[in-house]
């Protein structure tokens, strides 16, 4: 008898809704998991009406096999890709490096994925250095590409719960107030340029030591706007010190850059949505377009957007449409490329890991985003191989990416740095075939 009831209140537990703790599903109670028939999951157009694809660009059904193509939806304000296509026919004659900027969330976090992106970009077309790096920092022993070390500052991130003024801030969503004898020391791959970046009310004086050895000292007047100075030289270590001043400036970064070739700047925030840039102040950005010219400029988020149990992503489209069409305001030569989000796992009521719907809800909601602002769409998703493309790389030899089934490591930021390094490239040649077949 007491067999009996249990069982009966086991096939009765099979029937209670479905429940969670600490929005993880618990696993379903079905005692007849074993012999009952597999039923397929309804597929997410099922579930919910999500708007429809747009049309993609017609090369884009001819792309190579093996490449996951960039899709261009630029209309006549050009911020598809053509302008950095261009960029790199022409860097040669430039007088500058052609320069990218790279924003996203924690999942290109310590240079994940672009440092690899950087180097490969660097090996195809020259260039050195790991670019704009902020003057302070909570991940300085974890990012590979550059050692830094800082002293003397207060520092300040959008991801402070006080504190933080965000009129004074950079296109990291930081800053940092010095106090006299502050500074920061960068060392890395040799490069012949580091640049300083801040704003000063009143006058400055900064000095910049190269490979152990005082190299230059700067009297500065304030502006009250944004101000670079630069070294040149053949620079394998640099520090920059606050000697003095008489207001209090806000500094926001130093760089190891290339004189020429390619430089990729990573700006990730913890946590981010990408909605966070629209509050950059616009003429901060104008006048990091004028002193720190960009010709792609890359948005990379969802990791921190994507939800168990919501397919609808129309609220957040359009927040980002107002942060694309802010960014070409203030860089309107640049390219911009949305990046969609990856591959995320979660658990199903079976406790079977699967693809979150709610990721491919909200890559079929980029998609249309890049075609309704006119820019370009790379599907990340795909590159990676679609569905349980993360369970493969965490279960990998070696492991490309975290038990979290979220977030890749840096195996696997060098394994999707090269399928978007091929899809680059790939558009790039097919840029200088239409532009041949035009000129004929």
């Amino acid at each position: 008898m007491l067999a009996l009831l249990v069982v009966v209140g086991l096939l009765a537990l099979h029937f209670l809704p479905s429940m969670s703790v600490g929005g993880k599903p618990l696993r379903r109670v079905d005692l007849l998991s074993d012999i009952r028939p597999e039923v397929a999951e309804p597929a997410d157009s099922d579930t919910v009406m999500l708007p429809p694809p747009p049309e993609k660009p017609a090369f884009v059904d001819t792309c190579k096999s093996g490449i996951v193509c960039i899709e261009d939806y630029a209309d006549s304000t050009c911020h598809g890709m053509s302008h950095f296509y261009e960029a790199l026919c022409k860097r040669e004659t430039m007088g500058r490096p052609v320069r990218i900027a790279y924003f996203g969330d924690s999942f290109i976090e310590a240079d994940i994925l672009t440092g690899d992106l950087r180097r490969m970009l660097q090996r195809r077309f020259g260039g050195n250095g790991v670019g704009y790096v902020s003057m302070t920092t909570k991940i300085a022993g974890f990012r590979p590409t550059v050692r830094q070390s800082f002293g003397g500052w207060e520092s300040h991130s959008i991801t402070d719960s006080v504190h933080f003024d965000r009129s004074r801030q950079d296109m990291s969503n930081r800053y940092a107030i010095p106090s006299e004898g502050a500074y920061v020391e960068l060392k890395g791959d040799t490069c012949q340029v580091s640049s300083c970046y801040f704003i000063a009310p009143d006058s400055v004086v900064l000095s910049a030591s190269v490979n152990g050895r005082k190299f230059k000292e700067f009297k500065l007047k304030g502006t009250g706007e944004l101000q670079s100075v630069s070294v040149g030289a053949q620079i394998g270590a640099v520090r920059w010190t606050v000697e003095r001043f008489d207001s209090v400036p806000v500094f926001y970064a130093a760089s190891m850059d290339a004189a020429d070739g390619i430089v990729l700047d990573n700006f990730s925030t913890r946590g981010s949505s990408g909605q966070q840039l629209r509050n950059v102040p616009l003429s901060v950005l104008q006048q990091y377009n004028r002193l720190r010219t960009y010709d792609l400029i890359v948005l990379q988020y969802g990791l921190n957007v994507a939800s168990e149990g919501l397919l609808n992503y129309a609220y957040y489209t359009e927040a980002m449409e107002k942060v694309v069409n802010y960014l070409k305001e203030a860089f309107p030569q640049a390219s911009l490329l949305i990046v969609g989000v990856g591959d995320r796992e979660s658990k199903d009521e079976n406790g079977e890991l699967r693809t979150m719907p709610a990721v491919k809800s909200l890559i079929r909601y980029q998609q249309l985003l890049a075609a309704e602002t006119h820019v370009a769409f790379w599907n990340m998703f795909d590159a990676m191989g679609g569905d349980g493309s993360m369970v493969r790389m965490v279960e990998s030899e070696p492991s490309l990416a975290n038990y979290d089934y979220t977030h890749i490591n840096f195996r696997g930021g060098k394994y999707l740095a090269g399928l978007l390094f091929e899809s680059l490239m790939y558009g790039k040649e097919q840029y200088e075939r239409r532009k041949a077949y035009e000129a004929d």
